[in-house]
C-alpha cells in the first residue's frame, strides 16, 4: 500500500479535492478526525490533557471544553508546544492504526489528509505528498464567505499557516484550484490514475508535476 499526503493552505480546497478522491473509492484519512478521536473520554490523551492543564479543560460531562483549552494556549506559545506535544503523537498513532487497517483491508492507495503535514514533520512517511494550492486573493475570499470573517481576521488565519505557494514548491504534486468554479474530480481521476501507474517522488532538481 502507498500513502500519500495530502495537504494545501486554508481554504485552497483541499477537503473539496479528498472528497472527489473518496467518490473514486480512494480512502482518505482525515487528520481532523482523528485528532477529535484521540481525545474523546477515555483516551489517554484526553487525561494527559487533564493533568497537565487542570480539570478547568473538561466539560461537566467529562468531554473535552474546547474553548477552555483554547483560551490556555492560543495566547500561549509554549502552553501550545505543550499540548501538540501531547496530541501531535497520539494522533500519528492513530493514523498508523487506521492505514494498517486499510492494507489490510487490500487497499492499494490511500491518502492522508492534514493541514499540518509539513510542520509536524509528516513528509518522509508519505511516499509523496500533494498539495492544493491556490491564490492567496483566492484563499482570502473564500475564506471570508466561509467563515464569515472580516478582511482582518481572514489574513490573521492565513498568516498564521505555513504559506501555501512554500507548501507547494516543496511538494511531488501540486492540484491547481485557482478557478473555484472548475470542477477537481478529472484532476483527481487523473492524479489516481497516474499514482497507480507508478507516479512517485520527484527528483531535487524536479519542480512538481502539475494538475
Amino acid at each position: 500500500m502507498r500513502l500519500v499526503g495530502l495537504t494545501g493552505g486554508i481554504a485552497t480546497g483541499k477537503s473539496t479535492f479528498a472528497a472527489a478522491l473518496r467518490a473514486l473509492g480512494v480512502p482518505v484519512v482525515d487528520a481532523d478526525q482523528l485528532a477529535r478521536a484521540v481525545v474523546t473520554p477515555g483516551a489517554p490523551a484526553l487525561a494527559e490533557i487533564a493533568a497537565r492543564f487542570g480539570p478547568e479543560v473538561l466539560a461537566a460531562d467529562g468531554t473535552l471544553d474546547r474553548r477552555a483549552l483554547g483560551a490556555l494556549v492560543f495566547a500561549d506559545p509554549a502552553a501550545r508546544r505543550r499540548l501538540e506535544a501531547i496530541t501531535h503523537p497520539a494522533i500519528r498513532r492513530a493514523m498508523e492504526a487506521e492505514t494498517a487497517r486499510l492494507a489490510a483491508a487490500g487497499h492499494d492507495l490511500v491518502f492522508y489528509d492534514t493541514p499540518l503535514l509539513y510542520e509536524v514533520g509528516l513528509e518522509p512517511a508519505m511516499a509523496l505528498v500533494v498539495v492544493v494550492l491556490a491564490p492567496p486573493e483566492a484563499q482570502l475570499a473564500r475564506l471570508r464567505a466561509r467563515d464569515g470573517l472580516t478582511a482582518a481576521e481572514a489574513r490573521a488565519r492565513l498568516a498564521a499557516q505555513l504559506p501555501a505557494a512554500e507548501k507547494a514548491a516543496r511538494a511531488d504534486v501540486v492540484v491547481d484550484n485557482a478557478d473555484a468554479s472548475a470542477p477537481l474530480d478529472d484532476k483527481a481521476a487523473r492524479l489516481v490514475a497516474d499514482l497507480r501507474a507508478g507516479l512517485g517522488r520527484r527528483l531535487p532538481s524536479q519542480p512538481p508535476r502539475r494538475y
